[in-house]
């Protein structure tokens, strides 16, 4: 479960390294797996240099930036239909675009299952491993 002001890592290629939760999408008070979120990014990696970066390493996002992400990990334990429960070692999104779709093209880490579930298919594909 992710509260308001919640910090969460980013698992993707998006330039983002940690954010913060300002809001969750639907109405919702808190968030869990597979749920979307609006977070402002708190750390992002640092800009390359003109003469030594490469073109293709530039960051989508930098630092204050609001976008908006789905949680794929969290701390809390989260019940399964099948009865089994499922936490992870820290909380951790994906950001998003406005449209949905991932503004990184690679995710770094392990991603639950109720992503997948929660139509998002797409980061599902993505991921090395779901759980």
């Amino acid at each position: 479960m992710l509260l308001l002001k919640s910090f969460a890592k980013v698992i993707d290629n998006s330039g983002a390294l940690v954010v913060e939760v300002i809001n969750v999408m639907g109405g919702a008070r808190v968030a869990s797996l597979g749920d979307e979120v609006v977070c402002v990014v708190k750390k992002a990696r640092p800009l390359a240099s003109g003469e030594g970066g490469s073109s293709n390493a530039v960051s989508k996002l930098k630092k204050g930036d609001v976008a908006r992400a789905l949680v794929v990990r969290t701390v809390q334990p989260v019940r399964r239909l099948d009865g089994t429960f499922v936490k992870f070692d820290d909380n951790a999104v994906v950001m998003l675009s406005k449209q949905g779709t991932p503004l990184g093209n690679r995710v770094l880490g392990v991603v639950a299952l109720e992503a997948r579930q929660k139509r998002w298919a797409k980061i599902a594909s993505l991921a090395p491993k779901m759980v």
